[in-house]
Order: structure tokens, then C-alpha cells, then sequence
């Protein structure tokens, strides 16, 4: 069986204002603008998740709720706290508790762009890969019965894409 592994780090996030939590840290205008742009791009390319987890920081809601629109069916994403700044194992572990074929992960570097090239057999040629910026997306499929089989090295890419390579939606 193939399962498909969506890995989305959160979409620009607004530094203005120090007094903000980190947490509670909103998009900026080039996020609000790059998110629907991995969303029409997972659709264009049939990478549509069957479940979506996604981190409780308002930055990466934001980005889920932007793309979501643009999908042509969008789960109800699971809000966990246990993604905000998550360590890669601590990611691991979270999509190997999923059931769904096709899940998407929504969450925040180092440790969304770590996870990322430690799944990779090989890594995308993409110049950007190592940076994992903001938006950056990772479509990975691995040949395994359940998450709970997968392992680092073994993801096969699909593809991957960052917000600035791709046109607005229609």
C-alpha cells in the first residue's frame, strides 16, 4: 500500500509586533498571499490529504485555512499542541498514531524541514530544500501498510515547492 506524506511549514509570519506571543503570532500579507498557492498547487496536482495535523500556533490555522478553500475536499484538520516547535521524532510520532492514507502536516521549522530530509531516499533537486523556508512544501510517498512502518530514508519524493514558484490561484 502507498501512503502520501504532505509536510507544509506554516505559511510568512508577522514579526511587527513584539509583544506577541509566539503562539499567537498571525501571517503577514505575503503569507496570507503565498498559502492559497500550495493549496490550488496540492490540488492541481492531486496531492488532496485525507486528514490534515496541524500545530495550534495561529500562524500555521492560518495557513490551513487559506489553503483549505482551494482544495477540492479539505478534512477538518486535528489541532494538536504537541506540533508547536515539535522536534522531528515528536512529528514522527504523531503521524505514526494517523490512520489515514494521505495525511498532510502542518507545522514549524527546524523541525518540519529536519523531518522532511530525514524521510527523503533522496532529496528534491530544489535549491531551497535544505532552507525548508516558510510555505515550503513536501509531497513524500513511502510503501508501507500503515505509518507506523515508515522510517527515515524511505520516503519516495513526489514532489516538492515553495510559494514564490508557484502562479496565484484562478
Amino acid at each position: 500500500m502507498t501512503l502520501r506524506l504532505v509536510l507544509i511549514r506554516h505559511a510568512k509570519s508577522d514579526w511587527d509586533d513584539p509583544a506577541v506571543d509566539d503562539h499567537d503570532r498571525p501571517l503577514n500579507a505575503r503569507g496570507r498571499r503565498s498559502a492559497p498557492r500550495i493549496g490550488a498547487w496540492l490540488a492541481d496536482r492531486g496531492f488532496v490529504p485525507d486528514a490534515v495535523l496541524c500545530s495550534t500556533a495561529l500562524r500555521t490555522r492560518e495557513t490551513w485555512a487559506l489553503i483549505a478553500p482551494n482544495l477540492p475536499r479539505a478534512p477538518e484538520p486535528v489541532f494538536t499542541r504537541g506540533l508547536y516547535l515539535a522536534a522531528p521524532a515528536d512529528m514522527l510520532n504523531a503521524i505514526r498514531d494517523t490512520d489515514a492514507p494521505r495525511l498532510a502536516v502542518i507545522g514549524h521549522n527546524p523541525g518540519i524541514g529536519s523531518l522532511a530530509r530525514s524521510l527523503c531516499q533522496t532529496p528534491p533537486a530544489h535549491e531551497k530544500f535544505g532552507l525548508y523556508p516558510t510555505g515550503a512544501t513536501l509531497v513524500l510517498d513511502f510503501e508501507a501498510p500503515h505509518w507506523a512502518e515508515i522510517s527515515p530514508g524511505t520516503g519516495r519524493v513526489a514532489d516538492f515547492a515553495i510559494p514564490r514558484d508557484l502562479p496565484d490561484p484562478d
